[in-house]
């Protein structure tokens, strides 16, 4: 049996994996009840290490540094910046979280380009959510129209990777979409739980589902002639 599933076929980064990731559910949690509970020095202790053990989970499955752990550690550095109140910390923490999309997108589109449609239709989705926000966000216009691009065209990249990659692209898109309706004065019910849960699934989903992509099936050759010898993964979708 030759699995490479991520966290399965690799005895050495089983457990040290499930480790990793036992400790985000755990930093999630505490994250979402300070985050329920309005408690700053709750979320000052979790925040900061929600990308970090996604990180290690990710080096300890793949064993390499591509530009997936890159935007993980822009994720890091936006995590802590928003921790800290005021518009200048706020553009601080968007622009380490440009550097997350375009880290991502730069991944995925390496992998593998999306289908024109799922282009088509987050850059239609794009423009409709910023021309409906455009009066509302004053100073805030042009950063978040770049921004916002790059986080679109992230999320529409994800098509071309796996379903959960683009899963977690469309609940990142969500999730930011939710803060720029708030930088506008309008909070929903439960706002702040909404933001960081769909956050939290779009980084875990996102960095599973890029471990467990499918790099395709690897060939020998016989003469002139290349012979599929069945699946190889990278990870466990």
């Amino acid at each position: 049996m030759n699995s490479t599933r991520a966290g399965l076929g690799r005895p050495a980064s089983g457990v040290v994996g499930r480790w990793w990731l036992g400790s985000f559910g755990l930093a999630a949690a505490v994250e979402l009840m300070g985050v329920a509970l309005d408690a700053p020095a709750v979320q000052w202790a979790a925040k900061p290490l929600l990308a970090p053990l996604l990180l290690g989970w990710l080096l300890a499955v793949s064993r390499r540094w591509d530009p997936v752990a890159t935007g993980l550690v822009c994720a890091t550095a936006g995590d802590v910046a928003l921790l800290v109140p005021g518009s200048t910390a706020f553009l601080l923490g968007m622009g380490c979280f440009l550097g997350t999309q375009l880290a991502f997108l730069t991944a995925f589109l390496r992998h593998r380009r999306p289908p024109a449609s799922a282009v088509a239709g987050y850059l239609a989705l794009w423009a409709a959510a910023n021309a409906l926000l455009w009066g509302r966000l004053g100073d805030l216009r042009l950063p978040v129209l770049g921004y916002s691009l790059a986080l679109t065209l992230m999320a529409a990249a994800g098509w071309g990777v796996s379903r959960r990659v683009a899963a977690g692209g469309a609940l990142f898109l969500l999730s930011d979409l939710l803060i720029g309706v708030e930088a506008t004065g309008v909070r929903l019910p439960g706002h702040g739980l909404w933001v960081m849960t769909t956050y939290l699934a779009a980084l875990l989903l996102i960095t599973t589902g890029w471990a467990g992509r499918r790099v395709g099936p690897p060939r020998l050759s016989r003469g002139r002639r290349s012979v599929p010898v069945g699946p190889s993964w990278t990870g466990g979708r």
